[in-house]
């Protein structure tokens, strides 16, 4: 059995032509033996590798015999062509293997429609195309199932992204096959370009300036990704189809291909939308470098070369594949073939948007999206901390003359915030000039109002000193609650009987000492809050206490953001305060001076992502148990004894009726959070334009652009489930009378999967 031998054909230092007809020759006596077996090992390989999150239910359905050759395309896309020759010549010498070979391919496309995994599908499609070069594939046919996919154009009341992805897979297999299908059935081909060019005119575009990184076009147009492969397309055409990248090994086998019988594919409709259907979503395609970047190498193909585009698609696949294997993915990158005919550098740096591009970053920080100046900080950070935090800070001294609200001042303090997380305050002091002074970080030390003799007139300070000596004295929770109860309350002349109504000063008084005693470290500050539960749970119990608490957090600890985040953490998990009071908290008059910084939508994304684990965990209880109580069922049908199955149904049953209370109950918390966000990022991006008309001013201030693009990023980063609620946001909040300014990103967002 030779399935090994199959994966590495490309790795051997034979010739790959001898490489290719040795193993189709063996391959050729193996199948009737092994074919099974060695199927099975590969297909094994592609579900590891591809369907990790796919179920099993599904990936059972995958395992189909068209994946032993197609595996190694989806992992190695560039050496597709190496695996289509190889069926192609199995074919000239086994017409009813390859007759199977294709059908399988086909069932498998059709699965893969069907469980929405639409990426898979696009590499299954290239490696159908790439099979009427290959003679396995009768070319009209070919052209009779793309007819079908832009087909899909002309289909009514379906969402836009249906008919992108077929135009796509369309568009996206004409550089593998173009030639060979336009030399066959050039009127039909014409037809087909021209069907494409009459759907891309009239496509809607409304989510484009949602997704772009930039939002100036200079120095490199940001263009939507079906508007530059047609773009490329066009120019493939115009060059008569000639392409100079993709490796095609089976020219070598010509007059041996030439003489196989070909098959037709099996008719091809595609699958109905529904409701379950899920499509990918558009993209903008990242560009910053063409050939002016790099005059002494290789030159770059240009943007709308479609040498450009194959080698981006390849290079995608390949960090898609590898990227949980850091080293792996470097020498599947470096080592690329043709690397020695492209300037590999740029066009790893274009995929990965970083490394070498760092001070062409910086200079167009100002135009750039706040969500990818949030990756540049965090990468860039990471890096310095691998160089010993060194770097030629003076080269970025124009930001010091700026106001401290533009892009590259904020950019530059922020890096240094993160870097003293990866290291220490005076570290970062030590290696930033002494002119960026104004952008390095505070030190990050504890707020103890109550710490100085000459605040003893602050209300409060007596208690303060004596929960001081009672906490150090190991003091239990009912001897921190009696010494609590002396405080009075500033918002009613006379406290409840037992004193524990939302009382602010009681909150300050306490948390402000606890966090002082605590301030050590992260561990001490969990281990009070772990001892002290009780009490914050008490003082904190009324939404009003739970945002007092965190006002507090953030009085204490203004000047160390990664403890205020690490503290609210910690208090969500532990359910201090909660998902809306964080929200309303952050979106408070008091956090109004750290609006823009990092760390605050560090701590609101953070905070979304608990919510959303909760509920699906909650949900996921819920299932099993219902697949608990299934079996149970399945268990009776065997079993004579129906009382004793009718008592073990009770529990079960009773369970799933507590569970699907907590389900909708947590998901009406889900549901309320994001609404809070929602009306709060409208309440103040609403209040600004008011205050811009009236007062004359220009709307686009740097904050405006920073609140509107962190609305972006909230809708972008949990569409999955904001899709759940968009009919109540519609209805409640992004309704036709509030200002298009702020609409257009609503509207942009339903435009991603319209």
């Amino acid at each position: 059995m030779n399935g090994g031998r199959a994966v590495t054909v490309c790795s051997s230092n034979s010739s790959l032509e001898s490489n290719l007809e040795g193993l189709a020759g063996v391959l050729e006596a193996d199948l009737p033996n092994y074919k099974s077996k060695i199927l099975r090992i590969l297909c094994t390989v592609y579900v590891l590798s591809c369907y990790a999150v796919a179920s099993c239910h599904t990936m059972n359905k995958l395992l189909t015999p068209c994946f032993f050759f197609c595996v190694s395309a989806r992992l190695l896309p560039e050496k597709l062509t190496v695996y289509t020759t190889l069926v192609g010549l199995l074919n000239a010498r086994n017409y009813n293997f390859g007759g199977e070979f294709v059908e399988a391919m086909i069932r498998q496309l059709k699965e893969c429609l069907k469980v929405n995994m639409y990426n898979e599908a696009v590499h299954l499609v290239r490696f159908l195309s790439d099979l009427v070069n290959c003679h396995v594939i009768a070319a009209p046919s070919m052209v009779a199932m793309f007819e079908n996919f832009v087909s899909v154009t002309q289909e009514e009341d379906v969402p836009q992204v249906r008919c992108d992805w077929y135009m796509f897979a369309f568009l996206s297999s004409l550089p593998w096959v173009g030639k060979e299908l336009y030399e066959k059935k050039d009127a039909e081909m014409d037809r087909l370009l021209s069907q494409t060019e009459s759907y891309l005119k009239r496509r809607q575009k409304i989510h484009v300036p949602m997704l772009q990184v930039w939002t100036a076009d200079k120095p490199h147009p940001q263009e939507e990704y079906l508007d530059c492969l047609w773009s490329q397309i066009q120019k493939l055409k115009k060059d008569r189809w000639q392409e100079r990248h993709i490796l095609r090994p089976y020219l070598a086998f010509d007059s041996i291909l030439c003489e196989a019988l070909q098959h037709n594919l099996p008719p091809f409709t595609p699958p109905p939308h529904t409701e379950d259907s899920v499509y990918p979503m558009p993209r903008v395609i990242f560009r910053m470098f063409d050939y002016t970047d790099d005059p002494e190498g290789p030159v770059m193909p240009g943007s709308h070369s479609v040498e450009r585009f194959v080698i981006e698609e390849n290079l995608h696949c390949i960090i898609k594949s590898h990227w949980k294997e850091r080293k792996t993915c470097a020498a599947q990158l470096l080592s690329y073939p043709g690397n020695n005919k492209i300037p590999l550098n740029y066009h790893i740096v274009e995929k990965l948007q970083l490394a070498q591009a760092t001070e062409m970053l910086y200079m167009r920080l100002d135009t750039m999206n706040t969500t990818c100046v949030d990756r540049f900080i965090n990468w860039f950070s990471h890096h310095l901390s691998n160089f010993q935090f060194r770097w030629s800070w003076e080269d970025w001294s124009d930001c010091l003359t700026q106001d401290l609200e533009k892009p590259k001042p904020k950019f530059v303090r922020e890096v240094l915030e993160k870097c003293m997380r990866l290291s220490y305050h005076q570290r970062i002091i030590d290696i930033v000039p002494a002119s960026f002074s104004v952008l390095s970080p505070a030190n990050p030390v504890c707020i103890y109002k109550y710490g100085d003799e000459s605040n003893r007139s602050l209300p409060g300070y007596t208690v303060a000193l004596c929960l001081t000596i009672a906490i150090k004295n190991k003091a239990s929770n009912d001897e921190i609650f009696s010494i609590l109860k002396d405080v009075p309350n500033p918002n009613q002349d006379d406290d409840d009987d037992e004193g524990f109504t939302f009382n602010p000063l009681k909150i300050e008084v306490f948390v402000q000492t606890l966090l002082h005693l605590a301030a050590k470290s992260f561990s001490h500050s969990f281990s009070a809050l772990a001892k002290f539960h009780e009490v914050f749970k008490t003082l904190a119990e009324s939404d009003e206490g739970k945002l007092h608490v965190l006002r507090v957090v953030y009085e204490v600890w203004k000047n160390h953001p990664q403890m205020i985040a690490v503290l609210v953490d910690k208090m969500i998990r532990t359910q201090i305060v909660d998902c809306a009071a964080v929200a309303n908290w952050i979106f408070s008059s008091e956090l109004a001076h750290d609006f823009t910084r990092f760390y605050i939508w560090e701590i609101l994304h953070s905070t979304i992502r608990k919510m959303n684990k909760h509920v699906l965990k909650i949900h996921k209880e819920l299932e099993e148990t219902k697949a608990r109580l299934a079996r149970q069922h399945k268990r009776r049908d065997s079993d004579d004894d129906d009382r004793s199955s009718d008592r073990e149904d009770g529990p079960l049953e009773e369970q799933i009726e507590r569970l699907q209370e907590k389900v909708e109950s947590a998901q009406s918390e889900q549901k309320n959070l994001f609404l809070v966000i929602f009306q709060r990022f409208i309440m103040l991006l609403t209040e600004h334009l008011v205050r811009c008309e009236t007062g004359g001013i220009d709307v686009f201030t740097p904050w405006y652009k920073s609140c509107i693009e962190r609305l972006q990023q909230i809708f972008l980063q949990h569409h999955q489930i904001i899709q759940q609620y968009m009919v109540t946001f519609e209805n409640l909040l992004f309704t036709a009378e509030l200002d298009h300014h702020i609409l257009a990103v609503f509207q942009q967002f339903c435009a991603l999967q319209a």
